[in-house]
């Protein structure tokens, strides 16, 4: 695997795994009341704690599954078993209503000091665990594994699609009201299910894989198990 091809992968899995986009309507109903700059700051601050998190996973958990005993394979199917429900639930079901009442008035402080009381609200159960679920987690240690065959650009190239995708979570969340009204309802729940399906299907990859690296290719087909590889 390339850089290139590294990076997108991780970009889609993680990107669609955060759903900025299908989170817009959760992100409006828990920020209803609020100011646009105070909005835009409760944006940032959820973006950065999403970086700071999912990058602290990037570097360390390899060394927590190595300090549990628990071997790459055994966590690349838990992971995606994890994902495949996760996935399950955004194809099947409202998903982005689960927070819809979150909504609060106005507070009757600046944009700074109303964005850190929101944030803290936030934290449980917006930005942990709707947005950077167990998911997102398992994703960011799994493709941690992949970068180190890279070296240090492998490592690079995976830490500046986490920012990739924090900066674009923060934009999504700014851009709340366009995209609430150029896709409407219709739009969002459309996103939403195909969102889910393509997390289905990474997480039965996942799972595959895993499966193969414990058989080491007994049971399961090298071209199922790393498709498209052979044409290239």
């Amino acid at each position: 695997m390339t850089s290139w091809e590294y990076a997108v992968n991780f970009f889609v899995a993680l990107f669609a795994l955060l759903d900025p986009i299908g989170n817009v309507p959760v992100f409006a109903a828990a920020t209803a009341g609020g100011v646009a700059a105070g909005r835009r700051w409760v944006a940032a601050y959820i973006s950065l704690f999403a970086f700071a998190f999912m990058s602290f996973f990037f570097f360390t958990g390899l060394s927590l599954l190595e300090f549990f005993g628990i071997s790459l394979p055994a966590f690349r199917i838990a992971g995606g078993v994890i994902l495949f429900l996760m996935g399950l639930e955004m194809a099947r079901d409202d998903f982005t209503a689960m927070f819809a009442d979150a909504a609060e008035g106005a507070e009757d402080a600046g944009p700074r000091a109303y964005a850190r009381r929101r944030f803290e609200r936030l934290i449980v159960p917006f930005a942990m665990p709707l947005l950077i679920g167990p998911g997102a987690i398992s994703t960011v240690i799994i493709y941690a594994s992949e970068a180190k065959a890279l070296g240090l650009g492998g490592l690079a190239t995976g830490v500046g699609v986490i920012a990739a995708v924090s900066v674009l979570t923060m934009i999504c969340f700014w851009l709340t009201p366009l995209i609430s009204k150029l896709l409407g309802r219709i739009g969002m729940t459309i996103i939403v299910r195909v969102l889910g399906l393509i997390l289905c299907a990474m997480a039965v990859q996942f799972v595959i894989i895993g499966v193969a690296d414990t058989a080491r290719g007994v049971i399961i087909k090298t071209d199922v198990s790393a498709p498209y590889a052979a044409e290239r």
